[in-house]
């Protein structure tokens, strides 16, 4: 029994460690990884920390900036979202060149985003030149009497939101922009806002237009048209002006005020060769939850008097007709007139220069009158300067009393012809800049009468007829003098070469008409005289 006992015993004690051995547990390994999360949620709360999350913000320079493009029927444009600003705009009812191949005349072109004009700086704000806004629309095309907008919002970290509205009409040249400052943020902000207008240095096409180019701006009830040699020294400041911008000899690109809101217009020349217009308004404090509205009027187009009188401000003031401007300006309009009712400019031109003719015929008549009286003196006059050559006193005593016997005036032959001088310099300026002659045909081979005759031809005609017109002229000259006179028809023919075929015309029409009337006033004289 003690022998049964024992192999029991033995064979249970190897049952136990069989089975544990074959059938043991799986290793009590599991405490190990609730110890390892423990630990490693700490190292999860530093990865996932919001640091790097709070990067959102960085996609914003991956945001770049893209074009919108408007239509409307006077002119194309291309805006950047970066600063709301435009990059190219063209006028399509005026172009580059005479001719159905013309290109359209680009006022606005610019690669550089430094560059682009009409762009948008706030310092106060944190807003500045080269912000990304984002616009409301992609394109736009705005008909004939239609009115759309096109706006670009752009919010600062601190919370103040700026949008700049286009506002556009399909009637005109002239459009709406403000800008609406909303401080949304918690504290109090502080800044003007600018507009910066740019404009090349140097042209990028040669064209006629660019004869004259620069700023100019109307301020304190004077036109300003500052030098870019002025502006080597510094920059010029205008205070409270009407309007500002840049302008070549027949299109304006300008921004008008609207009840205040221009308070200083800073040009400058840039390093990179461009001249800046820095356009300020008044300064803008907002309180949290506070916004503001500012508005302007853009112009792009031509030097229209007109189309520039109808965009207020005196904007028509921007066409410098100088010192004879009270005449130059009824002169363009009275050219305006009669194409109106002839279509042809190149005809109105020859009607205005029939009227004056017609004015200035007493006083013409007179003169010629005067002169011719004046010549039949001259064998009296030459005696008493042989008679009292020596006696300068005498001579002069001898003279008046000459002329007092005679009724003649010595000076009566000039003074209608200087009466007539301010007439001319200012019809002079209305042709040299109007932009209504600009690529205006005439007839025959004449195609734009602000460009020179191509062939020369009108020029030398208008040269002939000062040579009849002299020879027909009394003369109170020595022989000396006359030929030394006769000299000025050449002068004038090789200055007349490059002038525009307008004013050749003008003047060569001028000219044929002093002939006949000439004429006739010599006849008339011979008539009374043989009676």
């Amino acid at each position: 029994m003690e022998k049964r006992a024992l192999i029991a015993v033995v064979l249970s004690i190897l049952f136990f460690y069989g089975y544990t051995a074959l059938f043991s547990p799986p290793p009590k390994e599991t405490p190990k990884p609730v110890a390892t999360a423990t630990q490693s949620q700490p190292a999860q709360q530093v990865t996932a920390a919001p640091v790097p999350v709070a990067v959102p913000a960085q996609p914003q320079p991956a945001v770049a900036a893209r074009d919108v493009s408007v239509d409307t029927p006077a002119y194309s444009v291309t805006f950047s979202t970066q600063g709301g600003s435009i990059k190219r705009l063209d006028l399509k009812r005026y172009h580059e060149t005479a001719g159905p191949g013309g290109k359209n005349v680009t006022l606005v072109s610019e690669d550089n985003p430094s560059n682009y004009t009409i762009g948008l700086r706030a310092p106060g704000f944190g807003l500045d030149q080269n912000a990304v806004f984002v616009p409301s629309a992609d394109a736009l095309t705005v008909g004939p009497g239609e009115k759309k907008q096109l706006s670009f919002t752009w919010v600062s970290p601190a919370g103040v939101t700026v949008t700049k509205t286009y506002n556009f009409s399909g009637d005109g040249y002239g459009l709406e922009i403000q800008y609406q400052v909303t401080n949304s943020g918690s504290a109090r902000v502080s800044s003007p806002v600018q507009t910066v207008q740019t404009y090349p240095l140097v042209p990028k096409v040669k064209e006629s237009r660019f004869e004259t180019f620069g700023p100019a701006t109307f301020a304190q009830d004077k036109l300003f048209e500052d030098k870019v040699k002025d502006l080597e020294s510094g920059a010029k400041t205008h205070a409270a002006p009407l309007w500002s911008g840049f302008a070549d000899k027949y299109f304006l690109s300008a921004v008008l005020a609207h009840e205040g809101s221009m308070a200083a217009a800073t040009i400058r020349k840039t390093a990179s060769g461009y001249l800046e217009n820095t356009i300020s308004s008044p300064e803008l404090s907002l309180n949290p939850g506070e916004g503001r509205a500012l508005t302007y009027r853009l112009f792009f187009g031509p030097k229209d008097i007109d189309v520039l009188k109808a965009q207020g401000n005196s904007l028509e003031r921007a066409i410098n007709l100088g010192w004879f401007a009270m005449l130059a300006k009824p002169l363009l309009h009275s050219l305006k007139f009669f194409h109106n009712y002839t279509g042809n400019y190149g005809i109105a031109i020859i009607i205005i220069t029939v009227i004056i003719k017609v004015i200035f015929y007493p006083l013409t008549h007179s003169s010629y009158k005067s002169m011719k009286e004046m010549q039949k003196l001259q064998p009296k006059m030459q005696q008493l300067r042989e008679k009292y050559k020596n006696d300068r006193e005498a001579m002069n005593r001898a003279m008046m009393e000459l002329y007092q016997t005679h009724k003649v005036n010595p000076v009566g032959g000039c003074l209608p012809m200087l009466v007539q001088i301010p007439v001319f310099f200012a019809l002079y300026k209305a042709l040299m800049f109007s932009i209504e002659l600009r690529h205006a045909p005439f007839m025959l081979w004449i195609t734009d009468l602000a460009a020179k005759d191509p062939y020369y031809v009108t020029p030398i005609i208008m040269g002939v007829t000062m040579v009849i017109q002299q020879k027909m002229t009394p003369s109170q000259m020595d022989p000396v003098q006359q030929k030394m006179m006769m000299a000025l028809p050449v002068v004038f023919t090789f200055m007349f070469l490059n002038f525009p075929s307008g004013l050749v015309l003008y003047w060569l029409v001028n000219n044929v008409l002093t002939i006949i009337q000439q004429y006739y006033i010599n006849r008339s004289i011979s008539t009374a005289e043989a009676k």
